[in-house]
């Protein structure tokens, strides 16, 4: 195997990135209105968009090459694994709901929040629009991927399994060879453009209070749920752990469980404890229905902005009631920036009664946070991956792996 330096992973790319973009946006910002810093910021969102779409194309590839070849190797096993999955995500996402609102009760309360969001400065628009459309929608994917895996399974189909395998090592290439390079790019054009508008500087300080406990929040909750599926499985959770660092720092530049997809992979597959079937069926899986972070997350700002614009937090059976429907609407949100809040704007406006700007004012302070929402899914995934394993153990379901392909950092 070929060594190569911290200087050449993918960790330190995705460092420099952040590192860059932050101050070649605060030299622009502080530069505004010249002509050469207009022209680089057209040059920096056009290209911020042409990667991100490049990324949201690969997404619904990634989880067909992955969700349906898994469940076609887990034969027999494939539906009762996959129940087993929805159910732990979705007790996952409920319980950091429920964690967050009990945390909401006993601190919002005392804390003094200022609200004034304004005096952001907008970007100019995009020199050209190349729009690159999803083969399909990332939900029609997941469940096209479901239903292709079963059927195959349940019908001992050898051909379909035997494509699926082959589109599996294909999607891989693109992931090693196209998503993963352009990442460290996206990053440092997504954070150059945090810290043009003023975000990083204005708006960050303003809910700084906020953010930390939510932050606190996530450790907790990523503790837990290590620990209860280290438990569970016999196994060390920290040897899961410590492969995570790439696949965190990752989120966080893209918001975007699905994004992130590739690096959490490979950070998986790097993992002992983890089976490498459970990984392959696991992590594409959980990256599209496990979004505990982004729970946690927007109840607590959800109970905040409560506080902030109408005087007082929402009952007990409000918060309740809003909780359960939203681990539902969890499961089925899109892993990509917003994709929580987005899906559940209805209970926001429905359960909690949140006006117009109280939904704007949701939307703007959870954009801040969502990064590290984003980045407490993705690492929460790796403790429901270990679970899984646990449960083939314990249930003596033979491992079916297909060698995954490394993926050099």
């Amino acid at each position: 195997m070929k060594k190569s330096s911290f200087f050449k992973s993918l960790p330190f790319k995705l460092l420099v990135g952040v590192v860059i973009g932050i101050l070649a946006g605060l030299a622009l910002n502080v530069n505004d209105g010249t002509g050469l810093t207009n022209a680089i910021l057209n040059i920096i969102v056009t290209l911020k968009y042409v990667l991100g779409q490049i990324i949201s194309f690969c997404v619904p590839l990634i989880i067909i090459g992955f969700i349906a070849p898994s469940i076609t190797k887990m034969g027999n096993n494939a539906s009762r694994l996959l129940l087993l999955a929805v159910c732990i995500a979705y007790v996952s996402s409920v319980g950091a709901a429920l964690f967050s609102t009990a945390a909401g009760y006993a601190l919002i309360p005392h804390l003094s929040i200022v609200t004034d969001v304004d005096g952001l400065k907008e970007l100019p628009e995009m020199v050209f629009e190349l729009s690159i459309p999803q083969i399909m929608p990332v939900m029609s994917a997941l469940v096209f991927s479901i239903m292709i895996g079963l059927a195959a399974a349940w019908n001992k189909a050898k051909l379909i399994t035997g494509v699926l395998e082959e589109f599996q090592k294909i999607v891989l290439s693109i992931v090693s060879r196209i998503l993963i390079p352009i990442l460290p790019l996206f990053i440092g054009f997504t954070f150059c453009s945090l810290a043009y508008e003023g975000s990083i500087t204005k708006q960050l300080p303003v809910f700084l209070k906020v953010i930390i406990i939510v932050m606190i929040g996530h450790y907790i909750w990523m503790a837990l749920l290590y620990t209860i599926a280290g438990v569970y499985s016999g196994k060390n959770p920290l040897e899961v752990v410590k492969h995570y660092g790439p696949a965190y720092l990752t989120a966080v530049g893209t918001m975007s469980s699905a994004a992130t997809l590739g690096v959490a992979l490979q950070c998986a597959g790097k993992a002992k404890p983890l089976r490498k079937d459970m990984v392959q069926f696991g992590i594409p899986l959980f990256a599209n229905i496990h979004l505990c972070g982004s729970v946690l997350t927007e109840v607590f700002f959800c109970m905040t902005i409560s506080q902030i614009l109408y005087g007082k937090l929402p009952s007990i059976p409000t918060m309740l009631l809003f909780c359960i429907l939203l681990g539902v609407f969890a499961i089925g949100a899109p892993g990509v920036p917003g994709g929580t809040v987005m899906a559940s704007l209805g209970l926001i406006t429905g359960v909690l009664l949140f006006d117009d700007a109280g939904t704007a004012l949701m939307l703007t302070i959870f954009a801040l946070q969502d990064s590290f929402g984003t980045a407490c899914n993705v690492t929460g995934d790796g403790a429901l991956t270990l679970i899984l394993t646990g449960y083939a153990e314990r249930h003596k379901i033979p491992e079916k792996s297909d060698e995954m392909r490394n993926i050099e950092f």
